[in-house]
């Protein structure tokens, strides 16, 4: 995805704690690279069966950042573990009316859903700019009586430099989690910058 015009790069400082591994949005040939990563993240006496798993989770997780126009994507996920969540950033082209807090609340709160329970919208400030935040469960397979749920935390940011909205995004579906991931969402929120 092209960037605006007036920044060329997108950057998250991605908790050191934590097991992240980041997504190569820019590789042509992602097998490969997956293959290389799962290799690296799993311990060396790893099962085959395993690693092709792991390596095809992470190229569905790249397929997915690169459908949405990610600038930047990483996973979390446990050393010699599968992923538990996803982080995302992309750039929403928004026309200039709808560029403010209350706009995007208003466009949050049409969201049709279908979600568990109502979504939270706080406004907050981020370092980037000012953003509404939104957390909310929705299954992961609206349309069938089966599958998960998925509950995330959504930035939306109005960097203060730049007149663009990005989307600043953490997903995950492990249960008992969503407490200590929310904080994670909010660390990553305050990390993100444009240069």
């Amino acid at each position: 995805m092209e960037p605006t015009a007036d920044w060329t790069e997108c950057q998250v400082a991605l908790p050191a704690l934590q097991n992240w591994l980041v997504l190569d949005l820019a590789t042509e040939d992602p097998e490969p690279w997956a293959r290389a990563l799962a290799a690296e993240h799993l311990d060396s006496g790893a099962r085959p069966e395993w690693c092709e798993a792991f390596a095809a989770d992470l190229l569905w997780y790249w397929g997915a950042a690169r459908r949405q126009g990610a600038l930047c994507a990483a996973v979390l996920a446990p050393a010699d573990g599968a992923v538990m969540a996803s982080y995302t950033v992309r750039e929403l082209k928004l026309p200039a009316e709808y560029l403010s807090v209350a706009a995007l609340r208003a466009e949050v709160a049409l969201a049709e859903g279908p979600f568990f329970g109502s979504q939270d919208l706080t406004e907050v400030d981020l370092p980037l700019g000012p953003a509404l935040r939104v957390h909310r469960l929705e299954p992961t397979e609206p349309e069938s009586d089966t599958g998960g749920i998925t509950e995330g935390v959504a930035h939306y940011v109005l960097p203060s430099r730049y007149p663009t909205a990005l989307e600043c995004r953490l997903l995950w579906s492990t249960l008992g989690f969503g407490e200590e991931l929310e904080k994670v969402a909010d660390e990553l929120a305050r990390s993100v910058t444009l240069a």
